[in-house]
């Protein structure tokens, strides 16, 4: 009876990401190719620059805590009193950090030319920022009630599809992107903390010096993880602003976009699966997941490689040429980062070595940016989506070799 009753709840949460992962690809599929056509390539680079340079601040103040206080959440989630501690705590970091993060922005966009000619730009972006630190996604997915993630995730993404579509009306217009992304965030942060107080009953209280620091403690090996990542996904697009121009980054990012967007297919499998496999390290159950999930993935690959010309044609017009070959190569590096992905968090990490998981990026990511620096000279935008492919394989590799060293398959 108890092994059911997981099944319906892991059922029910696969289904409630899924219905965002849907809403999440109609409206992109919507604003995207709008906005590429009204802004141009130029400025849409601009904006893709902006965003990809925000993301920095994004990782640094989730310092990933989306991973160690869901594990935690997960863990607790019948001690109402460790709940509100570990939320207060989690959140008063955020805080902390947050305002260091728009420290730092302020300097360096006061400091470089490259950045103080748009200003605004990365100050209205920078909303991102506080909207993600307002949306504790990482209570829901512990708690295993991700039909909230769902429900004001959409609120978030209607927002900024009717604003772009009431307010973009020519290349100008540009720099209230960010601002209509951010205004969707932070609304939906908004309510999130609404419901985790009046739903859930959890209390904010002034964490202890010791609570605080534990908590910061063991979300260090996952924010290091998380920001090796970002090196090998968003700094791509942030090198290709700073060493070329923003046509480069625009058909690199469109490109991108679709690729982040077959990613994200798998998003409900991850995100369903970590939280169980926390409690129950239910390997055979794994196992199946794994192997349907790599199967789909191959035939979409196949189907995005043959495919890629016509995609980028319908979704960004006859203007785009460049972003197919990108997409292509795009198409190799999801054969491997889909199993990798589904291997590290889900697996490892949920059975307790973390290192791997974690580890694994690092390295990757420490090749990356040194191969990426070396390859200045010569940066373009097939040369940097080519090193995603071999960074990604550098990681299942590592990750592989943790489940075999272990005989996690068995």
């Amino acid at each position: 009876m108890k092994l059911k009753s997981d099944y319906k709840v892991l059922l029910e949460n696969f289904f409630s990401l899924s219905a965002l992962q849907i809403v999440g690809y109609i409206l992109p599929l919507i604003t995207i190719p709008y906005l590429v056509r009204v802004l141009g390539v130029d400025k849409y680079g601009l904006v893709s620059f902006a965003t990809a340079f925000l993301v920095y601040f994004q990782i640094l103040t989730d310092y990933g805590f989306n991973l160690s206080a869901t594990k935690e959440i997960s863990v607790h989630r019948d001690d109402q009193t460790k709940l509100s501690e570990i939320f207060s705590s989690v959140m008063t970091i955020k805080i902390i950090l947050m305002i260091i993060s728009f420290l730092i922005l302020y300097l360096i966009v006061f400091s470089f030319e490259k950045f103080t000619g748009d200003w605004q730009i990365y100050f209205l972006a920078f909303g991102i920022v506080i909207g993600n630190l307002l949306f504790p996604i990482w209570f829901f997915q512990g708690m295993e009630r991700m039909k909230y993630i769902t429900l004001l995730n959409i609120i978030a993404n209607i927002i900024f599809t009717i604003s772009i579509f009431a307010f973009i009306k020519n290349t100008s217009d540009y720099v209230y992107v960010p601002l209509f992304n951010s205004l969707g965030t932070i609304v939906a942060g908004i309510i999130s903390i609404g419901i985790i107080f009046k739903i859930f009953g959890i209390r904010f209280v002034i964490p202890s010096t010791e609570s605080l620091h534990d908590t910061f403690k063991e979300s260090t090996d996952y924010f290091l993880s998380r920001a090796s990542v970002s090196i090998y996904t968003s700094s791509n697009a942030f090198f290709l602003g700073l060493f070329t121009n923003n046509m480069a980054v625009g058909y690199y990012s469109a490109a991108e976009k679709i690729y982040s967007a077959a990613q994200g297919l798998y998003y409900p499998v991850g995100q369903v699966i970590y939280p169980y496999m926390v409690k129950s390290k239910n390997k055979s159950f794994y196992r199946r997941v794994f192997k349907s999930t790599v199967f789909f993935n191959v035939i979409l690959c196949c189907l995005i490689f043959v495919l890629s010309l016509w995609i980028v044609n319908f979704l960004y017009g006859n203007n785009f040429q460049e972003s197919a070959m990108v997409l292509r190569i795009f198409a190799v590096a999801l054969l491997v980062t889909i199993p990798s992905q589904l291997l590290g968090y889900p697996f490892l990490a949920a059975l307790g070595l973390q290192k791997y998981a974690n580890g694994s990026v690092i390295i990757g990511s420490v090749f990356h940016l040194v191969i990426l620096l070396l390859l200045i000279p010569i940066m373009n935008i097939y040369i940097v989506a080519g090193l995603v492919v071999v960074t990604e394989i550098i990681v299942l590799l590592i990750r592989l070799y943790g489940v075999k060293k272990h005989k996690l398959w068995w």
